[in-house]
């Protein structure tokens, strides 16, 4: 670790812009803005809709709003953002804008890694259990389908050896830009679903090690958000479970049946209790492992009363939490904390300046990381 410092990545949304894919599934204009806009409060007291800070809905084609996120996130200490990377086929890919933009623009001071959202995307009522339904709010209702209408919108297709090799060109402009996070001399690159098709991923993956120890690295160190990535391959890196997202959080501290029933089916959570959880589990984590935690989390605006939202989060409690996990990952050596989310609106998720907290959030951030990283 250098300096023996903790740094922060924050996952990032490349969701806010226009594309044509999103046009024709959701709506003329739809990015992840539109649901965050349209949400509405589902009970007395829910803070919905989110409001950016002066109104800032950006659009991620805008070069100057990268430029803006990344000098905010220098600023109070955010050290990268994992950009989620939506690469489908050889053949497909979708919301890479914001990456390359990043990548032309050199001047752009944030560091940046990928984490492939290896998913196919579908529509709510597709039985395809490896998918994704991205907006159920805003889906085709299943008695509206026609007969070519599958369900599948955009299908994740591995491919063989000369797709990887396209996948590995895409990504090593990247890896080689100083800016992309590196572990040592190996890019670092998350794997967010390794259980769908390990053993096509597996075959991938040493591919893709040989063709960097051809270009000069020592290979790639692959991360995967839980423990089924082979320890053969030597790239045993796993995220801890990302909150909230970890069942066994939520089903245990689930609120009472009565208000599931009020809520028509609304998960409610505790931030204390689901936070109180992740250091738990921090404390015992192996070497190999990385550690995460979460801002907050209401995804409503995307699920309505299907969402789920964990309450009781406030900035100063987020402040004490982060402190205690960053220092958890200082003790163990681990340079790298990965944080649920930088701009994850549409789940509540995000460390942007809101109308309602201002900058509270990322001032949060940076007095975890002064208190933690304090010699």
């Amino acid at each position: 670790m250098e300096n023996g410092n903790v740094k922060i990545i924050a996952n990032y949304l490349p969701q806010y812009h226009q594309i044509p894919e999103n046009d024709r599934w959701w709506g003329e204009g739809f990015t992840d803005w539109s649901a965050v806009k349209a949400s509405k409060p589902l009970f007395a007291g829910h803070d919905q809709p989110r409001v950016p800070l002066n109104g800032n809905y950006y659009s991620l084609d805008n070069v100057d709003s990268i430029r803006w996120q990344a000098e905010i996130a220098k600023k109070y200490g955010v050290y990268g953002f994992g950009i989620y990377h939506y690469w489908f086929s050889s053949q497909q890919q979708l919301l890479q804008k914001p990456a390359e933009l990043l990548l032309e623009n050199k001047d752009i001071d944030i560091h940046f890694m990928f984490i492939w959202d290896n998913l196919t995307w579908k529509r709510t009522w597709s039985k395809l259990s490896r998918g994704l339904d991205w907006a159920p709010n805003y889906d085709k209702p299943a008695d509206s389908r026609t007969e070519e209408d599958t369900g599948i919108l955009a299908e994740l297709i591995y491919g063989k050896e000369e797709d990887w090799k396209k996948h590995y060109d895409y990504l090593r402009p990247f890896f080689m830009d100083d800016r992309y996070i590196k572990q040592g001399n190996r890019p670092i690159f998350s794997v967010f679903q390794p259980r769908n098709d390990i053993q096509t991923l597996t075959k991938m993956a040493e591919y893709w090690n040989t063709l960097a120890q051809q270009d000069g690295f020592d290979g790639i160190l692959l991360l995967s958000k839980d423990s089924v990535w082979p320890e053969r391959m030597e790239r045993k890196m796993k995220y801890a479970p990302f909150a909230p997202t970890s069942k066994r959080i939520f089903l245990e501290y689930k609120l009472k049946e009565y208000w599931a029933k009020r809520r028509k089916s609304i998960g409610f959570y505790d931030y204390d209790k689901c936070w109180k959880n992740i250091l738990i589990d921090a404390k015992k984590a192996k070497p190999d492992t990385y550690l995460c935690g979460f801002v907050r989390y209401d995804d409503s605006p995307r699920r309505g009363n299907k969402g789920r939202i964990i309450q009781g989060a406030s900035p100063s409690k987020f402040a004490q939490y982060l402190e205690e996990l960053l220092k958890i990952s200082r003790k163990q050596g681990k340079e790298y904390v990965f944080l649920m989310a930088w701009n994850e609106w549409g789940e509540g998720s995000y460390l942007e300046p809101d109308q309602l907290d201002e900058y509270a959030y990322l001032v949060a951030v940076q007095t975890a990381l002064q208190n933690a990283n304090r010699n």
